[in-house]
């Protein structure tokens, strides 16, 4: 990996008055600091994901924090560069993380309102070592990225898509939950901003997420806290480690042994991925058909 090459991860929540404005500038400023990546912009703030040289992302994250609303946006440095990318895409959308709830956001000068409260990484062992059994983790995220990596013991929805959770959590088999304390974790903390919400809304009592997400919290512990296996990532590193340290969880879809590789579906008319260990690459087709079939 080339160390002076990184990938940026961030978002804010924040009101924009123009985002088609805020779109044409951060394109313009991306080309000219010759970045990659995927921005997208809402009217209630801005998530990203781009690569490139450490001094243009430098250039990159001054330039954007002048945008008063930006000032004071946390950015998360990942290994990576702007070639794990197949291009830059900036676009307005009605959210910056699709929930499809655009009309029951509410975004003030301080964020996201009625969501859960944050912890940095070295507040949730606090809180572990204070409440114990009563504290349980909640996967934020889809179905295929939990199967690679999650925190131990961590309730994992099996949702396929983050618009899947507002029906998922009315399930009352997570009625048993809501007296728990309750602790979400996503990758960079922007799913669980949206999910503490819809959880408050439903009735969860004491909800908290993690502060910078898994991202946050591999920085501190890597390997040796609470997070085992990979973090998946939406590039074409797809999964990435804390460590050398780290371990695979995940089950090959043909044989079942321990993996953190996905690869394409074979079939051209799908656009899964499928699971694979390191023996039954080459000796597999690796279509997601074949396997539910």
């Amino acid at each position: 990996m080339d160390p002076m090459h990184k990938i940026l991860l961030y978002y804010k929540f924040t009101p924009v008055a123009d985002p088609e404005a805020l779109r044409l500038w951060q394109r313009v400023l991306c080309e000219k600091l010759n970045l990659k990546g995927r921005i997208l912009i809402a009217d209630h703030g801005i998530n990203g994901t781009v690569g490139g040289s450490v001094a243009d992302l430098k250039a990159y994250v001054a330039a954007t924090k002048r945008y008063p609303g930006f000032k004071d946006m946390s950015f998360k440095w990942s290994d990576g560069s702007r070639e794990h990318f197949p291009k830059l895409i900036v676009k307005v959308r009605p959210e910056i993380v699709t929930f499809g709830i655009p009309d029951k956001l509410h975004v003030d000068s301080n964020g996201l309102t009625g969501g859960g409260q944050r912890l940095k990484p070295e507040q949730v062992h606090e809180l572990l070592k204070k409440r114990g059994s009563d504290v349980v983790f909640f996967d934020g995220r889809n179905d295929y990225e939990a199967a690679v990596g999650k925190f131990k013991n961590a309730v994992v929805s099996g949702v396929g898509h983050s618009r899947d959770f507002m029906r998922e959590l009315q399930d009352p088999k997570y009625d048993a939950l809501k007296d728990k304390t309750v602790i979400t974790y996503c990758t960079g903390g922007i799913r669980c901003e949206v999910l503490t919400v819809l959880m408050k809304k439903e009735g969860f009592k004491d909800v908290y997420q993690i502060d910078g997400g898994i991202v946050k919290y591999g920085e501190a512990y890597a390997d040796d806290g609470l997070w085992e296996g990979s973090l998946y990532v939406f590039d074409d590193r797809v999964t990435t480690q804390f460590s050398d340290k780290a371990k695979d969880i995940g089950n090959c879809e043909y044989c079942q042994a321990k993996t953190s590789t996905y690869t394409n579906c074979s079939n051209s008319t799908c656009n899964k991925r499928v699971l694979v260990c390191k023996g039954c690459v080459g000796s597999r087709q690796h279509c997601s058909t074949e396997v539910s079939g």
